[in-house]
């Protein structure tokens, strides 16, 4: 029964993180869904979501208003969620730029914030941001470009996580992966979920918008439920920097798991695969297998420790998993020199770790409302 426990725990494990994008991979040889990409134009609702953020909207305004789009076809709009420092008044000084204010005079989390904005947007497509994500020029276009595509009801840009020092670091890595995974994906079929700090969606899409649930994870079934797919471009980035506080990212961590949590359990009929098909392989997979991995984890090291005592076999591998959590857990941390792989086992354990806490704190039926930017 030991040795069922902890081989079953591995392979759903190394499922969870090489044996589904294998599986994308081979069905992707045989199942193409390729994308009708071309400039495309439509009217468009460019909505930035902040919070007591007087020392970076600035920065974050200048960036969006040297974005390439044509100006009678595009509406800026800052939706500030309560803010109680000067981020309205800064914003407002932008108002002969284009740059629309709605102060919001009452903090009610993200997606609320989002909502308001959606009821005064103007254009056919909404494209969500981030104060601290920094869009190139031309990618407003870019994503919106694959609109073109009837099929299409939302996209997802690819995240770019730059460290203070200019080289990727361990979530760097991670963040890759996770891009590889939504190419794959997109190409066989559908994203499972959105880069939350620069996405875009039809307006049609763009509804039931609450507190608790995330409005890029939302939107996405939103269009699975229409019939609709989700895509990522890659050709269309966001760029942030790497946080200045592991302590808040860690939260922050947790907080979306928290919320994808909820909106995964209040979302389960998209398992039924008689009715979404190839899309409930994709949920399951990607959402609750990876997030099933801390107990895999620790079913495979409890069960590991028992085989150890009577098999030399089953020693080493459980001296490698000491080793590996010792690399995880006093190895290098931070910001690493691009290469050096022994910065992974930390953020992997990092990750994991997040996930079992927001199990803890779902089962708990504690929720998210208001979020909290990571200092960046």
């Amino acid at each position: 029964m030991l040795e069922i426990v902890f081989m079953g725990s591995v392979f759903l494990i190394v499922y969870s993180y090489l044996g589904y994008p294998v599986s994308l991979s081979i069905i992707g040889w045989f199942r193409r869904k390729d994308i009708a990409c071309k400039p495309y134009f439509p009217e468009v609702t460019m909505i930035l979501t902040v919070h007591n953020e007087e020392k970076r909207i600035k920065t974050k305004i200048e960036n969006t208003l040297e974005i390439k789009y044509p100006n009678d076809k595009l509406q800026i709009l800052v939706a500030s969620d309560g803010s109680t420092d000067s981020t309205n008044r800064i914003a407002e000084s932008y108002r002969k730029s284009g740059i629309e204010l709605l102060a919001l005079p009452v903090r009610g989390g993200k997606e609320n914030a989002q909502k308001e904005a959606l009821k005064i947007a103007r254009g056919d497509v909404m494209v969500f941001t981030d104060v601290a994500t920094m869009v190139e020029p031309h990618g407003l276009a870019q994503i919106v470009s694959n609109f073109a595509d009837s099929t299409v009801g939302c996209v997802s840009s690819e995240d770019r996580f730059i460290g203070r020092d200019g080289n990727p670091s361990g979530e760097g890595f991670y963040v890759r992966y996770e891009m590889m995974l939504r190419r794959l994906e997109s190409r066989v079929h559908s994203l499972v979920g959105l880069s939350g700090s620069f996405f875009a969606a039809r307006k049609s899409v763009c509804r039931d918008f609450s507190g608790d649930m995330q409005s890029d994870f939302r939107t996405l079934l939103n269009c699975v439920r229409m019939g609709l797919r989700g895509i990522s471009d890659p050709m269309a980035t966001g760029s942030y920097l790497d946080v200045s506080d592991s302590k808040r990212e860690f939260d922050r961590k947790v907080r979306t798991v928290l919320r994808g949590l909820t909106v995964f359990f209040g979302h389960m009929e998209f398992l039924n695969i008689f009715r979404y098909g190839f899309f409930s392989y994709q949920y399951f997979c990607h959402k609750l297998l990876r997030w099933l991995v801390p107990a895999f984890l620790i079913a495979a090291f409890a069960s590991n420790m028992f085989l150890a005592i009577g098999s030399g076999w089953y020693l080493v591998l459980f001296l490698g998993q000491l080793f590996f959590y010792g690399v995880a857990l006093w190895g290098p941390k931070g910001n690493a020199e691009s290469g050096n792989l022994m910065k992974i086992p930390h953020y992997f354990l990092t990750v994991n770790a997040s996930i079992l806490i927001a199990w803890w704190k779902y089962l708990r039926r504690q929720r998210v409302v208001m979020w909290t930017p990571s200092e960046r």
